[in-house]
């Protein structure tokens, strides 16, 4: 345990700003899973919303972000084109 009083009070605020980050994580993740595996436009969305958000207040990097949103977005086309191809091919 701290000593010094400031100490004591920056440990309160790492405690308090790691379940923040904690929370914002969370659903960063859980959003991007669902967009994985159901790529509607509408979880896509909530993807994305939630990685700018997690970058924006520096949970995750901006480019990390930037890299999961063009892995979501691409796996969304290959599945549009497939559709596309199977519904031709029919």
């Amino acid at each position: 345990m701290p000593i010094i009083a400031s100490a004591a009070k920056k440990l309160r605020q790492d405690k308090k700003q790691t379940s923040l980050n904690k929370k914002v994580l969370i659903a960063m993740k859980k959003a991007v899973k669902k967009a994985r595996t159901s790529s509607t436009v509408k979880n896509i969305q909530a993807a994305y919303s939630a990685l700018d958000t997690a970058a924006k207040k520096n949970v995750i990097h901006k480019n990390k972000a930037n890299r999961l949103k063009s892995r979501l977005l691409s796996k969304q086309l290959k599945t549009q084109s497939s559709k596309l191809k199977t519904t031709a091919k029919s």
